[in-house]
């Protein structure tokens, strides 16, 4: 089964094994243990894992209010047709097995018999077929990353236990974008408003996942119970609770003292006080991650080539990475990370060194030329704009040091600090921004179609809302290439292009360092977001 997709699947593991091992020889020193202690005997039931995350999340993976605060309940609590295997390949999950149509342009899925949703009723393939067909595949809902599935033209329903996803093109990351952020919701409970739904979106959802919501509490948790109608293995703890800790420093705090079971360390200047404490294992996982500056592309003054290139010739990535992530990372210049070391272009991490010379040069070219002030002007208006700054992990001191280099070439940055769900709203949902730093995390493939497509600027995940027609047809051919050694040539293209057009500034690929109790066991290694998909595994050693 899925015989293709999985070949290039297992093979990209296979690479990316080997690449962390050599880097864990000859690169960076590494923060912790790979693992936490070995378990002395095996796993127990009972107990309760408490996971901050940033802010109240809302309750529906394809809800476009739901983002990184919301993504680690929801892939607790909604299962996918797929999920992230422990070896990177897409798994089973609602679908036991797939099959690929001989031309490449349908993926017919095998569902589990016997689901049920946490209310009892039966789960079947009309779900699914609601799930794209009425929610994903409907332009004027606006559903989060719909522009993945932009090949698909629609999900028919071939028996209560087989679904067919029809493409209007080859489509080699189906299984992998199925995988992600892409749980599939119960028609029975959302027909009438899929999206908006208060009661399900920010209460009690039906779910299908290990655990169900107990309960939300807004501003200070959701506490998850183990869902009696689970399909799978009944799971070891009582409660999850995710907690609502939006300054990363009291999520620091919280860890040390033995509130928080596990969490993402973003402040990395505090690994070393974390490594010393007793009861915490830190460990450093791959991330298919990058960092990025976006320039509003309806705003003139950033449409010229040259601005954008001077930009990041004028932002000191090294030092960002020094001081903020004490060097866990590396230069971006593309959106292929280095995690995805079939497809990874090294040769590109040089190609723009940090120097504000040939920053200035480049706006002079643009027809910014300084005044009596030091300050760029163009026909008699200075070079200003105001930066919107999400209050999370390390978006406030990265915003901060970026304007002081771009202060530095004659640019004035006002910095504008929101609260992160209202930082979403402004500059992600409405687009009313100017410029924005933040991030991409994205599945375990090369294809990023849905972050620089053309389709999806202004509405999807576009955020700058670049348009150009031969980015698309290289990201066309990127969803349409079932060889990997073509989709590598593709990606290399790709990667060369997008580096030197700058759709995105690409700032810099981080590393995820984690801390969680010693006591909690059976987290598969990998980044806390898939790890939580086999959060039914997780157990507390007893004390």
């Amino acid at each position: 089964m899925v015989d293709l997709a999985r070949t290039y699947f297992r093979l990209f593991a296979l690479v990316l094994v080997a690449t962390l091992v050599l880097s864990a020889c000859t690169g960076a020193s590494q923060p912790g243990a790979s693992t936490a202690p070995s378990a002395q005997s095996g796993p127990v039931a009972g107990g309760t894992v408490t996971v901050p995350i940033g802010a109240d999340p809302t309750l529906n993976p394809w809800s476009p209010n739901a983002f990184v605060e919301s993504l680690f309940i929801n892939r607790v609590i909604f299962e996918g047709i797929t999920k992230p295997g422990k070896d990177l390949a897409p798994a089973p999950d609602l679908a036991e097995s797939w099959t690929i149509a001989p031309d490449g342009l349908s993926w017919t899925f095998k569902l589990r018999s016997g689901v049920k949703w946490s209310d009892g009723q039966a789960f079947s393939a009309d779900d699914v077929a609601f799930t794209f067909n009425d929610i994903v595949l409907k332009p004027d809902l606006g559903a989060q990353n719909r522009a993945s599935y932009a090949a698909v033209k629609t999900v028919t329903v071939v028996d209560p236990n087989t679904v067919r996803f029809d493409l209007s093109r080859k489509f080699a990351a189906l299984a992998s974008f199925l995988a992600y952020n892409a749980g599939i919701l119960p028609k029975h409970v959302l027909s009438a408003d899929p999206l908006k739904t208060t009661s399900f979106n920010k209460g009690v959802p039906v779910s299908t996942g290990p655990y169900k919501v107990e309960k939300y509490t807004s501003g200070q948790s959701v506490s998850l119970v183990r869902n009696e109608n689970y399909f799978g293995p009944k799971p070891y703890l009582d409660k999850v609770v995710f907690t609502v800790v939006p300054d990363p420093n009291t999520q620091i705090a919280q860890a040390l003292s033995g509130d928080i079971s596990i969490m993402i360390l973003d402040n990395k200047a505090a690994v070393d006080r974390v490594k010393s404490a007793n009861g915490l294992a830190v460990v450093s996982r791959p991330l298919v991650q990058y960092y990025w500056l976006a320039l509003n592309q309806t705003d003139q003054r950033f449409t010229d080539v040259k601005v954008r290139q001077a930009f990041v010739q004028a932002i000191d990535r090294q030092a960002i990475i020094k001081s903020v992530e004490l060097g866990y990372g590396s230069i971006a210049n593309s959106p292929i990370t280095p995690a995805l070391a079939a497809y990874y272009d090294p040769s590109l991490a040089s190609k723009y060194p940090y120097d504000p010379q040939k920053a200035k040069d480049l706006l002079a070219q643009a027809g910014w030329k300084p005044g009596a002030d030091g300050v760029l002007k163009k026909d008699g208006k200075a070079f200003q704009f105001t930066m919107d700054v999400g209050q999370r992990g390390v978006l406030e001191p990265v915003n901060a040091l970026i304007q002081q280099d771009l202060k530095k070439v004659g640019v004035i940055v006002d910095l504008n600090t929101m609260e992160w769900n209202a930082y979403i709203q402004k500059d992600v949902v409405r687009r009313e921004y100017t410029a924005t730093v933040n991030w991409w995390t994205y599945p375990s493939d090369p294809d990023v179609f849905p972050y620089y497509h053309s389709s999806a600027a202004g509405k999807g995940f576009n955020i700058p809302g670049y348009q150009d027609p031969k980015l698309d047809d290289l990201l066309v051919q990127g969803q349409s290439a079932s060889d990997l050694e073509a989709r590598k040539a593709v990606y290399k293209q790709l990667q060369a292009y997008t580096s030197e057009t700058l759709p995105y500034l690409f700032l810099w690929y981080p590393q995820e360092i984690d801390v969680l109790s010693s006591s909690l066991k059976g987290v598969p290694e990998l980044g806390l977001r898939d790890a939580v998909q086999y959060i039914g595994e997780w157990w507390l050693a007893k004390k």
